[in-house]
């Protein structure tokens, strides 16, 4: 019988004065104990609706129930058949928002907690090394080794095809390794993943930009198809007086000198800056993760700057509840105009006191000025307001069409413009989430396959 308790089994976490003193994981996963409770939570519905929201299309109640009887191996088994990301999406996918979502628990109480007993599979039992299949004399090369890239590689190389990966970075990975804190997603994690897709006979160029050190044309007539899954790296500013300072930075600036480069480390080559006061503008994952990040260098004071209200942030619930915990300071309704300096470094922040209005095309409540001022000190100012794709590939292809902020256009299942190439992920879409993006590296490597007639 089902365990009909209301609540989730809580997540491990480090406590809140000792983790900001140091890089290591938050939440340090279910045990034993824990998972076999909060999967006897499952009510294995017939209908199993949990499975419409997840872009991957995991058979969540079959490994929920494998997990149940004690076969860990065949519930890794049964979420390897459709995501090759596990450990990763555990850990970061917003299944609030997707499978979560839709479980019948959730109407009177807490839904089961799917994506901790995704974690706790992947990281307690080995998928093992995948046999190499037949061999369809067929090669791919696919752009960026980001969640897009990896699902699309891993699925064609199921499938016998030879598959490159090019990386414009020194570690494959992608936003996996230079976006995500290694507090959120140890890059152990990333790397372990990576080494399955190696020994699935993946082959990975690092180092290399597609549209400068290769371009697209000469993968074409190299390969037999191509997979763009290039992200969106290219960092927004909002244009205000003052951000050419010194002490301003894009979160992805800062977030890959801590996280790919290790700039937290002594031993690091890479300097970062250690500011006193760090006002992070955004309220999404990415703010989260600057701030927190910024807290652990030492910062005094870290603020979320957010222009609208909390019931309006787009980050995740408890990365919300983690940076407040951590003790991140919220300024919230609030908007910077322009960003003070001495002597060329930044000093603070002048910021517009907001209201809401009506809401806007996003669905949330339209902030408005309110003609207030206030002022917040900060000699260090990190822009979290989203990205856009790197044109560098575009530019270098004038036959691939592109959209709103460069995004390439590709049909639902990733075909685009030229024969042969595909997209996904924040490439096409802007940025999103990571099991988002290995949802259309997935459904790109299916529509691959049949372009080259393979079944």
């Amino acid at each position: 019988m089902p365990d009909m308790t209301p609540t989730k089994r809580p997540m491990p976490l480090l406590d809140p004065v000792d983790r900001v003193k140091t890089f290591d994981e938050v939440a340090t996963g279910y045990s034993a104990e824990d998972a076999a409770a909060e999967s006897l939570r499952c009510l294995n519905c017939k209908n199993k609706p949990c499975i419409s929201g997840c872009p991957v299309g995991i058979d969540i109640p079959a490994f929920i129930s494998e997990l149940r009887n004690g076969n860990i191996s065949e519930a890794r088994r049964i979420i390897g058949l459709s995501s090759s990301l596990p450990a990763v999406c555990g850990r970061v996918c917003p299944q609030e928002n997707q499978c979560e979502k839709h479980c019948v628990r959730g109407i009177k109480g807490e839904p089961v907690g799917i994506g901790r007993l995704e974690r706790y599979v992947a990281d307690n039992a080995h998928a093992g090394c995948s046999e190499r299949p037949v061999p369809t004399g067929k090669k791919a090369a696919v752009i960026g080794s980001g969640p897009a890239g990896l699902a699309c590689a891993g699925a064609l190389a199921a499938k016998g095809v030879s598959v490159t990966v090019y990386e414009a970075l020194h570690v494959p990975g992608g936003v996996l390794v230079y976006g995500i804190p290694q507090f959120r997603l140890p890059k152990e994690i990333v790397a372990d993943e990576i080494k399955s897709l190696k020994d699935m006979g993946v082959e990975f160029v690092t180092d290399c930009v597609v549209g400068k050190t290769i371009t697209l044309s000469e993968l074409r007539e190299e390969n037999d198809a191509v997979f763009i899954g290039s992200g969106a790296g290219l960092p927004g500013f909002m244009g205000i007086e003052g951000e050419n300072l010194n002490g301003v930075f894009s979160a992805n600036e800062f977030l890959t000198r801590v996280n790919l480069m290790k700039a937290y480390r002594e031993d690091s080559a890479t300097p970062i800056m250690h500011a006193k006061n760090v006002a992070v503008i955004g309220g999404g994952n990415v703010a989260m993760d600057a701030a927190r990040c910024a807290k652990r260098l030492g910062a005094e004071k870290v603020y979320i700057v957010y222009r609208r209200s909390e019931q309006e942030l787009p980050a995740r619930r408890e990365e919300v509840e983690h940076a407040k915990e951590e003790g991140i300071i919220f300024r919230l309704l609030t908007n910077p105009v322009a960003i003070t300096g001495e002597n060329g470094f930044a000093s603070g922040i002048e910021c517009a006191v907001m209201t809401l209005g009506d809401p806007d095309e996003s669905g949330r409540r339209k902030p408005i000025d309110s003609g207030e001022r206030v002022h917040i000190d900060a000699d260090c100012v990190i822009m979290a307001l989203g990205t856009s794709p790197n044109p560098l590939i575009t530019r270098s292809e004038p036959g691939l069409a592109t959209g709103r902020k460069g995004c390439i256009e590709a049909d639902d299942n990733g075909k685009t413009s030229l024969p042969g190439v595909y997209a996904g992920g924040d490439a096409v879409t802007g940025a999103a989430t990571v099991i988002l993006a290995m949802g259309a590296g997935k459904k790109a490597a299916a529509a691959i396959c049949e372009y080259l007639g393979i079944s």
